[in-house]
C-alpha cells in the first residue's frame, strides 16, 4: 500500500511538473506590417527603432528580430516586414500587450499614419 502512496505521489509530482514547463515555453509574437506606398524609409526606420527598443523597456523580451520580406512566392498580399518578439512565456507576451511602453509604440504609429494593415500571430514553441 505504501508503495502505492509513494507512486502516485511521484507520478502526480511529474505531471504537475511537466504543466509548469508547458506554461514556460517561450511564445515567439510574429508581427507582419503593410506598409503604405506613401511611407518614406525613414518613418520605417523610426518603427523599426521604436519597436526594437522594446526590448530594452519591457520584462520579459528575449529577442526582437526584424526584416523586410523577400519571398520569391509572391504570397505577401502585400505586406512586407516582419517583426519577431520571443517571449519568455505567455504571461510575459501578456504582461507586454498593456505595457505602457507598447501603447506609446502604438500612439507612434498612429501617428505616423504608414500602415496599411497589420496582422498578428502568437505561437508557443513545441520541442519535438
Amino acid at each position: 500500500m505504501k508503495l502505492i502512496i509513494m507512486s502516485a505521489v511521484a507520478a502526480t509530482t511529474l505531471l504537475f511538473s511537466s504543466f509548469t514547463w508547458l506554461k514556460d515555453r517561450p511564445v515567439r509574437h510574429i508581427v507582419v506590417f503593410k506598409y503604405k506606398p506613401s511611407a518614406t524609409a525613414e518613418q520605417i526606420e523610426e518603427v523599426n527603432k521604436a519597436f526594437e527598443g522594446l526590448k530594452n523597456r519591457i520584462p520579459g523580451i528575449l529577442s526582437f528580430e526584424h526584416g523586410a520580406n523577400n519571398s520569391p512566392e509572391k504570397k505577401d498580399q502585400g505586406f512586407n516586414h516582419v517583426y519577431l518578439v520571443t517571449f519568455s512565456s505567455a504571461q510575459a507576451r501578456d504582461q507586454y500587450l498593456p505595457h505602457p511602453e507598447h501603447q506609446k509604440f502604438g500612439e507612434l504609429l498612429g501617428r505616423l499614419q504608414v500602415l496599411e494593415d497589420v496582422f498578428v500571430v502568437d505561437f508557443e514553441t513545441v520541442k519535438q
